[in-house]
């Protein structure tokens, strides 16, 4: 692994442990030229995954692209880094067991929109916000009503009649 303070090939690994519920590895490294430290993640990856952007361009699947769209609509929300990162975990599997290597970026989005539903509604909102590229203050009261009342079915139908 090149250390990224100064270039150098020769890092040594000083400590490793499970991450992102077993699913990656985080190794702390230390540089035996400079002395620096840094941290690498080691993920399994099923499969080269393809984005198809709305236009038809294709481009290799980023999952820190990914991350970084989750993480400006967290911003400044309670949510930590861990549960962020469980996150993005979960939609890069559900990714990688689609079965297809091409994924469209509506099915990417859609996923997100999911995961930060559950996660936090403020998040959720300001997701939409550019994923439906909203345009005024009315797109953003309506995309909350529709929410609010979609929930409210969704708990009308789960819970249990009344005698």
């Amino acid at each position: 692994m090149r250390c990224p303070y100064c270039g150098h090939s020769d890092t040594a690994v000083k400590d490793s442990r499970p991450a992102e519920e077993d699913t990656a590895v985080r190794r702390r490294r230390g540089c035996e030229a400079c002395g620096g430290r840094f941290t690498t993640f080691e993920r399994v990856q099923l499969r080269d995954l393809v984005v198809v952007k709305r236009e038809g361009k294709r481009a290799p699947f980023d999952r820190e692209k990914l991350r970084r769209s989750v993480q400006l609509a967290l911003q400044k929300r309670p949510v930590s880094e861990e549960q962020l990162d469980q996150m993005v975990s979960g939609i890069v599997r559900r990714l990688e067991s689609v079965g297809e290597a091409e994924i469209r970026t509506r099915d990417i989005g859609g996923m997100v929109m999911d995961a930060l539903a559950e996660l936090d509604p403020v998040a959720y909102v300001r997701y939409a916000s550019v994923y439906r590229d909203f345009k005024s203050p009315a797109d953003f009261a309506r995309f909350i009503e529709d929410s609010i009342q979609a929930k409210k079915a969704e708990d009308k139908a789960v819970e249990p009649d009344k005698p």
